[in-house]
This record gives C-alpha cells, structure tokens and sequence, in this order.
C-alpha cells in the first residue's frame, strides 16, 4: 500500500513563479514495518502514535526554524533511539542467545557524505557515533568492538547492555531459527528519517537492533549505505525498514536514487517499484523525500509505523 498521497495530492513539487519549490522544507520519519496495528492492545497502539506525533513535531519545528537538514534527521532519530517502542536504542530486539547489537547510519546529501556502525553494544544513541565517524574519520563504516573503542575514544553516552532491556517489549527469542522472523505479526521497528531543509539539502538517517533473535554478528541493511540509507541532493533521500538481507541484495535505497537520476522517474513511481515490484511480499517499508520536497512513504507489509510534515501543513502519523 502506497502512503504518498494520504490526505489529498501531495503538491509538494509544484513550483511557485520565482521557479522555486512551493515546499520549503518536508520529513518524514518511520517507526518500522511488520504486522497490523490491531494486534496492538489500545494503550501500546495511543503510546506508538503519541511517541510518533511527538517526534514528528520536534523536527518539523526545527526544519521550519531554519534547521539543517543533517542536524534534523541525527536529533530525530536520537529521540527515536530512547523511545523504548521501537526497535532501536533502548528497546531494540536481541540476538539469539540475548545481547543486543545495534546498527546506524546518517547521510548528507550535499555531498554524499557518510557514516556508519555496526554491532555496537555499549553506545546509547548509534546515530550520534555514526555522525562521528563521518565526520572524524576518513571511514564510512566501523564495527563491533572497533567501534565501541571509538565510541569511548568520541566520549559519546556510553551504558550498559542492561539499559537497552525493556521488561514486556523485547523478550529475548529461543535461539531457533525458525523464530527469525516472528512470522512477521511484529513490527520490526527500525527507526528512520529523511528531511529536505530550507537550503534545498537532503539527509537521511536509520538506526536499529536488527531482526529479533538475529544469530550473532548478522548485519542488517540499516548501515549499509545504498541498501537501507541513501542521500543525494541530485535525487532523494531514502530510508528503509524490514528484512534487512532483501535490502542489500537489491540495493533498495541507491536504486530508487538511480530511478530519479537516470531513468526520470518520479519519487512516488520509483518507491513504488522497488516496494512492490522489486522486493518480495511482506519483507518492509520505505520513506523517501526528493530535491523538491515530494514525500512517498510505501509498504508491502500489513503495517508500518509513520509520520510525515511539510511547509504546506502536511502533518500526519499512522500505524
């Protein structure tokens, strides 16, 4: 199901006079895919959309402050991080045999820039390390221990693997590999953003704790950049939550870029190839803005947990 459009035509890539894009800034955040809200008791179902809502609204007033795009999309999902609902930061889902390895990426779209972590396991907020390692080292990705000493080396909020437990959300799974994926009734509840600032510049970020019950060391699409995060002001930036192998065989995020940049495709038309036609049912969700401020949020899952806010007055979140 295609949520572009949800509350009337999406007019965010019209142009005024002038020639300039009638939106002057746009998010769109997202919560993870999965299974259907009903399954939800009304108190987890109020709590998800409040949390969403709440979110939503600290980066739009950012963007509308005049906030830069890279500097939105870190703060956002940093509050996503600490919301224990979701499936990253505090509340992420373990492994197997009950640890918690966390993943996150953040790009900007000026220039590609990037950065990465992977299997972090004493990092508070993943997005933030990821920034740092963009910004402060010549790398694009670091990795389980290597990063977590560069986590200690950044003195970024380190904690326990106890702070990441949440009694009644993520319950450790047996360690069967029949259990991988939940029969897909849960969300996955990865965490994303993607902004187009008042500059005109793009920057997308994602962060998560992987598949429940993941064996050891796995690593999802999330870091990955071109897989799950993507930006480029020539095109998009793009965000992915799912089955994070499905996203990397396929290149999820850079081939929706690719659609825009080369093929001419509109925003709305590439996310919907690529979420239906491209990868397999029920296997996740994206979230994409353009150079222009067009939203497309898209899902072959029952259920997917958003929010999205433009200029125009655009603002919505839904499971």
């Amino acid at each position: 199901m295609s949520l572009g459009w949800l509350g009337g035509p999406n007019v965010a890539g019209q142009e005024t006079g002038d020639g300039r894009p009638a939106v002057a800034w746009a998010i769109v955040i997202h919560g993870g895919a999965g299974g259907t809200a009903e399954r939800l008791s009304e108190e987890r179902r109020a709590a998800k959309l409040a949390g969403l809502r709440q979110v939503l609204e600290q980066g739009a007033a950012r963007l509308s402050a005049g906030g830069e795009a890279l500097d939105v999309v870190e703060h956002v999902v940093k509050l996503l991080e600490d919301d224990p609902q979701f499936n990253a930061g505090r509340g992420a889902v373990t492994t197997s045999d009950g640890r918690f390895e966390l993943d996150a990426a953040i790009m900007d779209g000026r220039q590609r820039a990037c950065g990465a972590v992977a299997g972090v396991q004493t990092v508070r907020n993943p997005i933030e390390l990821a920034r740092r390692v963009m910004e402060r080292t010549p790398h694009v990705l670091l990795i389980g221990s290597g990063a977590d000493q560069f986590a200690k080396e950044q003195q970024v909020t380190l904690v326990p693997q106890e702070y990441f437990a949440v009694p009644g959300i993520n319950v450790p799974l047996p360690n069967s590999q029949s259990q991988l994926l939940h029969d897909r009734l849960e969300y996955y509840g990865t965490v994303g953003c993607v902004v187009r600032d008042t500059r005109g510049n793009l920057a997308a970020a994602t962060s998560t704790g992987g598949l429940p019950g993941k064996r050891w060391g796995r690593i999802g699409d999330a870091p990955i950049i071109g897989a799950g995060t993507f930006a480029d002001n020539e095109s998009c930036a793009v965000s992915c939550t799912g089955v994070g192998e499905e996203f990397i065989r396929r290149a999820v995020a850079h081939e929706i870029s690719a659609q825009l940049k080369y093929g001419g495709r509109s925003l709305e038309e590439a996310v919907r190839d690529v979420v239906h036609q491209q990868l397999p049912a029920k296997s996740g969700a994206v979230i994409a803005v353009d150079h222009a401020g067009r939203i497309a949020i898209d899902r072959n899952t029952v259920g997917l947990a958003w929010g999205a806010a433009d200029s125009q007055g655009r603002n919505e979140v839904g499971l």
